[in-house]
């Protein structure tokens, strides 16, 4: 059976502080929601998801506003989330946000998985409900996509705007609320929660960016996420492509072989969890892949030979079916934030 889905504690401190602004009595609501107020103060403190939809759901009765989601970002700052806060103030364009978000989410919550993937001229950015895992609130849906156009606009100024959101909610009485706070055409009773960014600013050099600051704070962030982590067949298969890249790139046979398993177990456990070798290779690649490039000492010939690539243009092949640009592309954009 799937553990429930979870959401870091100080994350529901934004919406307590909605709640205080409106005269309403915020910690008698989550208690009655389920939750004990006082976790919020401990900075890696989780709350299960059921408890924080219901918290949405006695939200919005005791205020009367179905918008309540919209409001939120106002009381979100960089602590909020954890070091991923620190992380995005820090980054060099706003696809470095959106990559880590994508990346560091679940430190955050685990009720959606995000994806960032260009299409074109334009960014789609897309936050989905994992396979046989309950949906979040509908509010707590429009409260994240709310601090993520929030993000941009603190990063390039208040006039920013998506080009278009789809949410999955069905449509407001009043959906002007909505339009208001997203400044951008939004379809409600969509397939997916979907946000579409035009690819110029997001590839735009950021001024305020600080590498240094933001690889600090991603240490912080792959320990947080690897304690929240079971041990899966997935994370260990992932620790030992990662060991071995550098060697060339290791068929199922040797790894398999280094987890003291047959082929065909390895290939069971790795369908049991929904997953495929060769998918997990690519993924492990991927994530490599755009951490060395952060790294200004790192040549892409050498990130390809620590990737396992036979040569840099089979590299530079996979790199831009990734990402949608070369490595040389990639890396200016980061030289120039």
């Amino acid at each position: 059976m799937t553990a429930e889905p979870t959401t870091l504690a100080s994350w529901t401190r934004a919406l307590r502080k909605q709640l205080d602004a409106l005269g309403l009595d915020s910690a008698a609501l989550c208690r009655e929601a389920g939750l004990d107020p006082a976790l919020m103060e401990h900075p890696n403190a989780r709350y299960p998801l059921s408890a924080t939809t219901r918290l949405w759901q006695l939200a919005v009765a005791a205020s009367g506003d179905p918008a309540l989601g919209l409001r939120v970002s106002r009381f979100v700052g960089p602590t909020t989330f954890h070091a991923l806060g620190y992380a995005l103030v820090a980054s060099g364009s706003l696809r470095e946000v959106f990559e880590r978000i994508v990346r560091y989410h679940q430190v955050v919550s685990d009720a959606l998985t995000l994806e960032l993937k260009l299409v074109g001229e334009r960014y789609e950015f897309r936050l989905r409900v994992p396979p046989d895992s309950p949906a979040p609130a509908a509010e707590a849906v429009d409260a994240f996509v709310s601090i993520y156009v929030r993000t941009c606009r603190n990063r390039l100024g208040r006039d920013f705007a998506p080009l278009a959101v789809y949410l999955r909610r069905p449509a407001p009485a009043d959906p002007q609320p909505w339009h208001e706070v997203l400044r951008a055409p939004v379809f409600f009773g969509a397939e997916e929660n979907l946000l579409q960014f035009a690819r110029e600013p997001f590839d735009s050099p950021l001024e305020d960016g600080n590498p240094e600051l933001a690889e600090h704070n991603e240490t912080v962030l792959k320990r947080t996420l690897e304690q929240l982590q079971p041990l899966t067949w997935k994370r260990r298969v992932r620790a030992c492509l990662e060991a071995q890249l550098p060697n060339g790139e290791p068929s199922a046979e040797r790894i398999a072989q280094a987890l003291h398993l047959s082929l065909r177990s390895l290939q069971r456990h790795l369908a049991d969890e929904g997953c495929r070798y060769e998918s997990l290779l690519g993924e492990t690649r991927q994530s490599l892949a755009l951490q060395h490039m952060r790294d200004p000492h790192c040549s892409i010939s050498e990130i390809a030979y620590l990737l396992g690539f036979a040569d840099s243009s089979s590299f530079s092949r996979a790199f831009k079916r990734w990402t949608g640009l070369a490595p040389s592309q990639y890396r200016e954009g980061l030289t120039r934030g």
